[in-house]
């Protein structure tokens, strides 16, 4: 769905406007200087807790299958290793690794799936053991719980998730920034495609193996009330069991999940970090100092990128130094404070900017207050201050830093309309020269879309 909604009005805008990145996209849409330079610094202080996140789920992985080496150092070897890997291959090198380590990502989850189901006894026998930590409601099936059903025993949580990582995607500045690089109608189509069915094979298959990791509570920490001390230990500890399992086997098995892991980590860590370099330079540095030249600009992003890894890596390793606040932020947690941080600022003005006219900067303005205000205040109740929120319907969307970045962006969807509404507009000919752009006439082949009337009857 982003590829056929924003695809080719964010090509087509983008390149009318003459916007390199979102912050540059902000402040020629709604003619604001102010809204560039906060978007750029909202980009680059929450990319960072999103970065954290991978350099601490990589870690630990690589910490379980190789116990001589502590965390700590994996988290400085995945640093440097990023570092290098960004600044020496730079946007195109990166491009094409991307691709490569997309191909790995398809095959290790899918001998993953296999493994975790076939450790398990087979498809209906897992099923039939996870549905035993339910509740008895039935007699005389195999089949007792509320883990028999397809959306689980909270939907409501799962429906938290859901909407931040797809919806989500929507709004973030290293996903979008792929569609300003289109090159035509073909790669739209191409695209969408293959982006829907990668998403189906990884997404589809971590929703899958997430399902299955009560089956291993025998290997994972429990707390008195039967929680996990850290819920990020839960995969390396399945990953464990059924490398026991499978004996020799498994040996490849953890061979292949961690470069995987590893695939899919540097993946998007190359454009956390190229994003949130390029960001800052292009759309803050080059304001203060108008006459950067292109040599300096490239210093300039390899020196925030070194910046960017190192406070990213240094947040990592204190969330296992500090055991108390490891207890309070997991993975998901630095994900839902980086997307919906940045989703809840950007989706909403990003998406009405391209499709309505009537858009207006005090619209966005709203929106990256409610985003930033949402998202900060989850993090200072439950991580800082750890204010337990009783009310069923508080405690739902503050008691959970996913639940709040759904929250933000839902609540900016509603925000921007209601906001432009009441605010000034922009004067018809500047908000018309705007959209010209998705007005031009353009010359196609017949074999690609037929005329109106026969030529011979013309």
């Amino acid at each position: 769905m982003a590829w056929v909604i924003l695809g080719r009005r964010t090509r087509i805008m983008t390149q009318h406007i003459g916007s390199k990145t979102m912050p540059d996209f902000f402040s020629l849409r709604f003619d604001s200087k102010g809204l560039k330079i906060a978007a750029a610094c909202i980009i680059f202080v929450f990319l960072i807790p999103y970065t954290s996140s991978l350099f601490n789920g990589l870690s630990q992985l690589f910490a379980a299958s190789f116990p001589s080496i502590s965390y700590v150092w994996w988290v400085v070897i995945m640093a440097v290793l990023t570092g290098i890997y960004v600044i020496a291959g730079g946007y195109v090198g990166s491009a094409l690794n991307n691709f490569i380590q997309g191909i790995i990502m398809l095959i290790g989850i899918a001998a993953l799936v296999g493994a975790i189901v076939s450790s398990n006894g087979g498809l209906t026998e897992a099923t039939a053991r996870l549905s035993q930590y339910a509740v008895e409601t039935a007699e005389g099936t195999p089949f007792q719980g509320a883990f028999t059903s397809f959306f689980g025993p909270n939907p409501l949580q799962l429906f938290g998730v859901v909407i931040l990582t797809s919806l989500g995607t929507w709004g973030l500045p290293q996903m979008v920034g792929k569609f300003y690089a289109i090159k035509d109608e073909s790669a739209i189509h191409k695209g969408t495609i293959i982006s829907t069915l990668f998403a189906i094979v990884i997404a589809g298959g971590s929703y899958f193996l997430g399902g299955f990791g009560r089956l291993y509570t025998d290997s994972i920490k429990l707390t008195a009330s039967g929680t996990p001390e850290s819920f990020d230990t839960i995969m390396p500890a399945m990953l464990a069991a059924v490398n026991a399992d499978l004996g020799t086997g498994g040996d490849w098995l953890i061979a292949l999940v961690l470069v995987l892991v590893l695939a899919a980590s540097m993946s998007t860590l190359s454009s956390l970090v190229l994003t949130s370099a390029s960001t800052i330079t292009l759309d803050l540095f080059s304001q203060i100092k108008k006459n950067l030249t292109e040599k300096g600009k490239m210093r300039s992003i390899r020196i925030l990128i070194a910046v960017s890894i190192a406070i990213a890596a240094a947040i990592a390793i204190l969330l296992v130094v500090n055991r108390d606040l490891a207890g309070r932020l997991y993975i998901s947690d630095l994900m839902g404070i980086s997307w919906g941080a940045m989703a809840g600022c950007f989706l909403a003005p990003f998406l009405y900017g391209l499709f309505w006219k009537k858009t207006t900067r005090a619209a966005v303005w709203a929106s990256f207050i409610s985003g930033l205000g949402i998202t900060l205040t989850e993090f200072f109740l439950t991580a800082v201050f750890k204010v337990h929120i009783q009310n069923a319907f508080f405690s739902y969307f503050f008691n959970s830093a996913i639940n709040a970045g759904m929250l933000a962006m839902l609540l900016g969807l509603v925000i921007v309309p209601v906001v432009s509404l009441l605010t000034k507009k922009t004067l018809p000919e500047q908000i018309d020269e705007k959209f010209a752009g998705y007005g031009k006439r353009v010359t196609v082949m017949v074999k690609e879309a037929l005329p109106e009337t026969d030529d011979a009857e013309a």
